[in-house]
């Protein structure tokens, strides 16, 4: 017997709606024994940046074969693709708006498909409004149920997907310049800054004219004081001790950070 395939969730749509139940109900009239895992249902309405980051960093947690449907979509309705990608270690079910690019620039794309084949969608004649229902939610599920992605839509080349346009670091001899690429629930502020660049290094983080030093932990400095470290995610951040680095500093996605040593 074929192992049940993992299938995974991350939207903007909320708990107080019932769109993310609606979707579960249409992956269990395909499959109701199907193993569902909420990533996140609260990324910031319409934030594909946040969708990204967060997809990104998820995605090597899951185990071999994992479906992720990620569905954060100002654009449905429109002439954005909808689509499926495979990977070495999975499968990606989304909107081509730039979500997924967080992912594929850390892992290479052996396939992708534009999902044109409609009896592989909920109905033939989709919510201008809820392709999540309609098409993403379906499809990954019928991924999930061993469906090969060819017979999903037309193949197309992954080198056309939309990818997300991020600040760029700037790497100079004892300096790094990078920007907020996400803010948590806690109003941690993640850079783009990767922690690998500042190991072994006596580094701090630099705002203006203010100095944030380097810890290991959150719980180092005083309460109340900004800390910089890495993230278990991997990149340098920006917090406060027992506080709100966003709100007590006052900053937002793509504010530029400074790293020096």
């Amino acid at each position: 017997m074929r192992q049940q395939t993992l299938l995974t969730l991350l939207s903007d749509f909320g708990d107080r709606d019932e769109y993310v139940g609606v979707m579960k109900g249409v992956i269990a009239q395909i499959n109701a024994s199907t193993r569902i895992i909420d990533i996140t249902h609260q990324i910031p309405p319409q934030n594909i940046a946040a969708a990204r980051f967060c997809l990104m960093n998820a995605y090597p947690h899951f185990p071999q074969g994992t479906v992720h449907v990620a569905v954060v979509d100002p654009g449905v309705g429109g002439k954005r693709r909808a689509i499926a990608v495979e990977l070495e270690s999975g499968f990606l079910v989304a909107p081509d708006n730039g979500l997924l690019s967080g992912v594929l620039c850390q892992h290479h794309a052996i396939a992708a498909v534009e999902l044109t084949n409609q009896n592989y969608w909920y109905t033939s004649t989709p919510s201008r409004t809820f392709h999540g229902r309609d098409i993403f939610a379906p499809v990954g599920a019928h991924l999930a149920n061993g469906v090969a992605i060819q017979e999903l839509g037309t193949p197309i080349n992954p080198a056309t997907l939309v990818n997300l346009e991020l600040a760029e670091c700037n790497y100079f001899a004892d300096t790094i310049l990078g920007c907020v690429q996400y803010i948590d629930h806690f109003g941690n502020l993640v850079s783009n800054i990767p922690g690998s660049s500042v190991e072994n290094k006596n580094w701090y983080v630099q705002i203006g004219d203010g100095i944030i030093p380097s810890y290991g932990t959150y719980a180092h400095g005083k309460i109340g004081d900004a800390i910089a470290l890495i993230g278990s995610h991997g990149w340098v951040e920006i917090a406060i001790n027992s506080g709100n680095a966003q709100l007590q500093l006052q900053m937002e996605l793509g504010r530029e950070i400074t790293v020096k040593w």
